[in-house]
């Protein structure tokens, strides 16, 4: 049976910052629960399959399951369709729900949940450790008609397709499997794998499966003889256009380009039959190159990319082998693994994501192909990180603490919850980032880190401007609460506050996002924007946009505005004349980008929804409501002109993709959009003009609660760079939580009706 264990680590290839602080991992104990709990693990399992078509992203139910064995009844609150909401029965569907997140709070004061949702995670990771002879994963099932997609989401890919039927092949299961052979057919219906995005090629080179003169010369800036062109022949080394690139473009593409320069191998000679439309030896790799399934291909190339390939290709390439040149070569593929070294020690081998983890396993395994090597070693300890088990199987995964602290802080029950905002409050104060990135950060193109969170934890390393923003909220919200009264006795206060942040990591941590703020006035999310857009041209995914350079978000701007707007509150000297400035300038920012049509476009969230309930808590903050401001106004019309007959909000994740609203089949809703269109028109002052459609959208989140507080799991709702959606298993008592917390606060009064 499955056990999760939380903030432990031992062993000589395991080291942390905080004591291992929020590391969540799961381990396999054969004689771990009782017969009863065996077959409940077993029912969840089975059922999910059965009913996967409904809902795709999973419920978390593994994890949850030894929290629902506790009594956390409080009679339902169920209202008819007549029936009008009042205070009281608001507070009891507030409480269930507050109630059921301190019971899922970690020891160590975190939400343990999973964050997953692409396809194209966890099969790289199982052809990385079978590789290296060190596999003992499982794998997701695939979709209806044959294939695997990009998301759970998603339709078909060829990327999602190739590397699950790959792990498929290496987990044992044989090619008269159904599943199998379903893939196999949509595989060879689509011409076969020579289809296959450049990611999938990288891979597929990599097994043996396709040919590394049938891949283009990797990302242009990484590679090899670019490098040799611009950095050490006209440069000398110095940084040109490399730390212009999103940190997890080059943290991605510096390993691949790696593995390119030395054509790594390990032969699957069979596969090679089961994945080629034609015998493998007739394939025209250099036609292949240029080859893309329609289905994977969102992001088409540029003409300069594809003359700038093809010049590396057939001229580069034969220059790059010869003396001197080669020798140039060599000092530039060191220093790519040197960086790739650095990175891992720097993030105690978690890396910046899932992705990158896969591709610097190996790297350092092709550089020394021994799992004896302590590189290796450390990164296989810390493998357990991104494994996450769940009732849809164990697959790879990764901001939720903050989020929810906030909300139980809306809720307005911090008397009855003290404890859990102490453990939560504990928790935000040991993650923060105490240093910079060791060493000459800078010339290995990193941005500095001390002050900052991160999207996990402090061992992670990698800073982010709304997670920092976020955890500055919480962490300054506890003594702003108290001071207005909203908490009535100083003993609470004492006793959540016990261990009080140090001013200095405020300081740092507004110095941080004063960082990120660009001429637009708009915040970046993991470094500064403002590269050349023309960069964006040589992007080589296929299947996302927007990843060469780093970008301004909204949400990101409006986190950052409310928690300077509350960091000047507590500190009004400090800066002032660049907090105010700062302010100034991203309010500006939020205005000018919203559409026509009043929308914000969200980069993290599904998504004119999502952008809308940020765009408009940030204009709140700073004074700006329907009465006094056009671009509220519009706002609001704008979520309004969605709302469904029933009270909610339902966006698909198309509106991400395709960048325009798209409505969920029929007349679907989704609780999570509805709750961050519930806060958004609260925000924005939509209480004094009309309630009606707040007490619409608050009556469906309590008829939609389920009798032990939770709320059902629906459709996915986080998303990255426009098309690869990420399903956030505790949004779903998150937002809902946080946004019957602030309709009882501030729309509802103690026995008021509807």
């Amino acid at each position: 049976m499955w056990k999760l264990k939380i903030a432990e680590g031992h062993g000589p290839w395991l080291y942390s910052l905080n004591n291992y602080v929020f590391r969540q991992i799961w381990e396999f104990d054969p004689e771990a629960g009782t017969l009863e709990e065996r077959e409940e693990v077993r029912k969840v399992q089975d059922n999910f399959p059965k009913n996967r078509f409904c809902y795709k992203p999973n419920g978390d139910l593994l994890m949850r399951m030894p929290i629902f064995q506790h009594d956390l009844s409080i009679p339902p609150m169920r209202l008819g369709e007549k029936e009008e909401v009042t205070y009281e029965a608001m507070t009891t569907a507030v409480r269930k729900v507050v109630r059921l997140n301190r019971a899922i709070q970690a020891k160590d004061g975190h939400w343990p949940a999973e964050n997953a949702g692409p396809l194209f995670f966890t099969p790289p990771l199982i052809m990385v450790l079978y590789f290296t002879g060190t596999l003992n994963i499982a794998l997701t099932p695939e979709t209806q008609n044959g294939g695997w997609g990009f998301h759970i989401e998603g339709h078909n890919t060829m990327l999602g397709t190739t590397l699950s039927y790959i792990s498929m092949h290496i987990l044992g299961v044989g090619p008269d499997d159904k599943v199998v052979a379903a893939g196999r057919k949509w595989i060879l219906d689509r011409d076969g794998a020579t289809y296959s995005l450049s990611w999938g090629k990288c891979f597929l080179s990599v097994f043996g499966l396709y040919e590394w003169s049938g891949c283009n010369p990797s990302f242009l800036p990484m590679h090899p003889g670019f490098m040799v062109l611009f950095y050490e022949l006209v440069f000398y080394g110095n940084v040109c256009v490399v730390d212009k690139m999103w940190c997890y473009c080059r943290a991605i593409y510096m390993p691949m380009s790696y593995i390119y320069s030395t054509r790594f191998t390990d032969l699957v000679l069979q596969l090679r039959e089961e994945m080629h439309s034609k015998p493998y030896h007739e394939i025209d790799w250099a036609k292949a190159r240029l080859l893309c399934a329609k289905e994977d291909y969102y992001y088409p190339h540029s003409l300069i990319q594809d003359v700038l390939w093809g010049g590396l290709y057939h001229f580069g390439e034969p220059i790059l082998k010869h003396w001197p040149i080669s020798k140039i070569r060599e000092r530039v593929v060191k220093k790519a693994i040197d960086i790739i070294h650095w990175e891992d020690e720097n993030s105690r081998y978690m890396t910046p994501g899932c992705v990158e983890k896969a591709f610097h396993m190996m790297a350092v395994w092709v550089e020394n192909p021994d799992s004896n090597s302590d590189a290796f070693k450390h990164h296989l300890a810390r493998t357990p990180n991104y494994l996450w088990m769940a009732d849809d199987g164990l697959k790879v995964q990764l901001w939720d603490a903050s989020f929810c602290i906030q909300a139980i802080l809306e809720s307005g029950m911090v008397e009855e919850y003290g404890t859990t905002l102490k453990k939560g409050h504990d928790f935000v104060k040991l993650s923060q980032c105490q240093e910079n990135p060791s060493g000459d950060y800078r010339s290995r193109y990193r941005h500095f880190s001390k002050g900052a969170w991160t999207f996990s934890d402090r061992d992670h390393g990698w800073q982010l401007s709304d997670c920092t923003s976020e955890a500055l909220r919480f962490l300054m919200y506890i003594p702003i609460f108290f001071s207005i009264g909203l908490v009535v006795t100083i003993t609470i206060s004492r006793r959540t506050c016990r261990e009080k942040v140090e001013p200095q990591c405020l300081f740092d941590a507004i110095n941080f996002i004063f960082s990120l703020q660009g001429k637009s006035g708009g915040v970046a999310v993991w470094e500064p924007a403002g590269a050349e857009e023309w960069l964006e041209k040589l992007n080589p995914s296929e299947l996302f946009a927007n990843i060469v350079t780093e970008h301004e978000y909204v949400e990101c701007t409006s986190s950052a505005i409310q928690a300077l707007l509350l960091f000047k509150k507590l500190y009004p000297n400090h800066r002032r004349k660049e907090v105010d400035n700062f302010i100034e300038k991203a309010t500006r920012y939020v205005e000018n980008v919203q559409r026509l049509d009043g929308s914000w476009y969200g980069g993290w969230g599904v998504c004119f929804t999502y952008a809308a309930w940020f765009a408009l808590s940030g204009l709140a903050a700073v004074g700006k409501t329907y009465s006094n401001s056009k671009t509220v106004r519009k706002g609001v019309d704008f979520l309004l002109s969605k709302q469904k007959a029933n009270g909610g909000w339902g966006e698909s994740y198309l509106s991400c993709p395709d960048m325009v609203y798209v409505h969920l089949e029929g007349d679907h809703t989704n609780l999570v959009q509805t709750a961050w269109c519930l806060m958004g028109l609260i925000e924005a002052g939509q209480v004094e003009r009309d309630p009606t459609p707040l007490h619409n959208a608050a009556k469906l989140l309590i008829n939609s609660q389920l009798d032990n507080g939770d709320f059902p799991q629906e459709e996915i709702t986080g998303v990255f760079m426009n098309n690869c959606m990420l399903h956030f298993a505790s949004y779903r008592n998150i937002f809902p939580t946080w946004a019957l917390g602030m309709y009882r606060r501030r729309v509802l009064k103690p026995s008021q009706k509807l």
